[in-house]
Formats: C-alpha cells, structure tokens, sequence
C-alpha cells in the first residue's frame, strides 16, 4: 500500500511507480478514497527492494506491506481514514444511518411507495430501499419488475432522499448505474458471487454509487465477509458498507440467527462502516425494535429497515417484517436517546 505525500499522485509520478513495479513484475491500483488517493501493489509484495525503491521517492510519504487477505479493506490500510458518505450525511458519524423502505416496490400500486417514502422522510430516515427485483426461493414468486425503478427514483425526487437498490445480474447493474442510483445493495445470496462483486466495484468506480453487501446466510467467518467487500475494493470503488442480517440455521422463532453481534469483530479489523439489517434476521415486525437496539449497542453505524405505510398491503417480506413509518419514528429516536454520548440529539 502506497501513501504520496500529497492527496493523489500527478500523472508523471504515478508512471515512476508503475516502472518500478514492472521491474519486479507488479502493478498499481489507484483507489480514488474521500480524502486522499491511495495505490495498492498488484503481484507479488515481497520484493523488499522494490518497497525501498517506491519508498525512496520524494513524492511518497509511506510504503506499508499489510500482511492481510483484505489488504484495502484492512483497518491500517491508507483507507483507514475514508468516509462513506450519502449525499452530504457521513454514514454513522453523527447518528445511526437509517435506510427504509418496502421489501418491495409494488408496480402496480406505485401510491403506495410514494406514500410511505415521503412518511418516512418525515420519520427521520436518510435514505431509501425498495426491491425492484427480487431473488426469490421460489421459481413461481413475484420476480420483481424493470417499472419499479421508476418509482423509487420518482420517490428520490419528490423527497431528496439517496436511494438503495439491490442488484443481481449485470443488466441490472447497467439499468442502476444509468440512473444514479445512490446505493448498490449486494444480497445474501450474491455476498460470495466474486464475478458480480467485481463487476460492481469496476463498472461504480468513480462513481457517487456506494455498495451495501450484506452477509451470506452461510458466512461465518468475518474474514470471509471482509473479503468478499476486497473484490469491491480492489476494482476501484472504496464506499463500501458492510450489512450484517442474519445467517443460518435459523434461531427457533426468527426467520435467521440474528447476527448484530459481530459488528466489534468487523469494526476490530475494518475500516468499513457497519449497517446491520434487522428485518431479516428477526423476521417479523414485534422484534425489530430490540434488533435495532442491540445492533446500536454493537457499534452499528446504521439500520437498514423494512418499512411500509400498510404492511398487511405490501407484497414480498412486508406484511410479516415491515414496520410503520410511525414506528420508524420511534425507533430512531429510542437507538439516539440510549447512547446520548455518542451522537449529536437535535
């Protein structure tokens, strides 16, 4: 991991690198972070000469070699400091990032999205989700649809809000990116689909589009889950959020084993913000709240929530797990008045 002594390498200086590398058959990555660039050596890191070589010009404050699998997402990388930020809010900084929305847009009934979006504005939530297409167990259930991306970016207008949207495939990706969507969500069942996590970091590279990776439900190690996040990483797009929701086997009583807990673990080795999912793990509304809590208590930068105006109208997940905009309210201002220490109450 290359540090220069200034914010981003000029194009002559980065080339001096890049013919230094070479000699020792590497190359050069330059991640273009939120307050400074750094550069990370491709190939094979223990040629000692080539570190004091790179080392040795005056244009760079640091060489670091960062014995780890995850070596940008490591929490001593130059990263270390990057901000994930949506819109102007720095994710956790100053409260709990709160993302809400219906488990799924409704084409059909696209009132009932706007409805609840602009609700949960005024609840206090930062940003929005809604599924436009969906990964379904079964073959038979609702798909999702490409008109539902219309809907929730009529929902961004209306109510300023950054929008997230999970995607699965590359024309998906493609469809996403061309509208600016402010949020990639990575699902479960992608969390180790290193093609697709390729893809995403290389194509939303340079881009304002972050990506929220949630967690394999047959993760365990956090290793594993930082790993995944390196793909990303590692193709040029550094505003990664890491969403812990729950794996398997199912705790009795909860749709997933809820998972909060292993935010310190994540925070311990990473510097990627955490945004834990209650509604997957706990899988049903009554249980959201406490989820919330413990997440908070975790160390949890954010939630990203199920939330909807009428759940028992909802389609997908919401009837069982979405929670009010009214309840969102609450919820926000519980997580904030039970560590009053760490953010800043309006």
């Amino acid at each position: 991991m290359i540090i220069p002594k200034g914010n981003r390498l000029s194009q002559d200086q980065l080339k001096e690198v890049e013919r230094v590398a070479a000699d020792f058959d590497c190359s050069i990555l330059e991640i273009h972070g939120r307050n400074r660039c750094v550069y990370a050596i491709l190939g094979d890191e223990t040629h000692a000469v080539m570190f004091k070589r790179i080392a040795g010009l005056s244009f760079i404050r640091k060489v670091d070699m960062i014995e780890s699998s995850y070596k940008l997402m490591d929490r001593r990388s130059g990263l270390a400091d990057h901000i994930v930020r949506m819109g102007k809010t720095e994710v956790g900084v100053d409260a709990p990032y709160i993302i809400g929305g219906p488990c799924t847009i409704d084409p059909a009934n696209p009132s009932l999205y706007l409805e609840t979006a602009h609700a949960l504005k005024e609840a206090g939530v930062n940003a929005l989700r809604g599924g436009v297409w969906k990964p379904r167990t079964n073959p038979y259930s609702y798909q999702g649809d490409d008109n539902a991306l219309s809907i929730i970016l009529q929902a961004r207008e209306e109510t300023g809000l950054p929008i997230d949207v999970e995607v699965m495939d590359s024309e998906q990706l493609r469809l996403a990116l061309e509208a600016q969507v402010d949020v990639l969500q990575v699902g479960t069942r992608n969390a180790l689909n290193y093609s697709l996590l390729k893809q995403i970091g290389r194509e939303s590279a340079e881009t304002n589009s972050a990506v929220l990776l949630k967690r394999g439900r047959h993760v365990a190690s956090p290793d594993e889950f930082i790993a995944a996040a390196e793909y990303i990483v590692a193709e040029g797009n550094p505003d990664v959020m890491l969403c812990p929701r729950g794996t398997t086997p199912a705790l009795d009583g909860y749709r997933n084993h809820p998972d909060e807990s292993v935010t310190p673990l994540l925070k311990n080795k990473t510097w990627a913000p955490v945004v834990v999912d209650p509604s997957h793990s706990v899988g049903h509304s009554d249980y959201v709240l406490a989820c919330s809590l413990a997440a908070v208590a975790y160390g949890a930068d954010g939630l990203c929530i199920e939330s909807h105006v009428d759940p028992q109208r909802g389609i997908g997940d919401d009837p069982k797990q979405a929670i009010t905009p009214e309840k969102m309210k609450d919820l926000i201002r519980a997580c904030q008045n039970a560590f009053p220490n760490r953010y800043k109450i309006e």
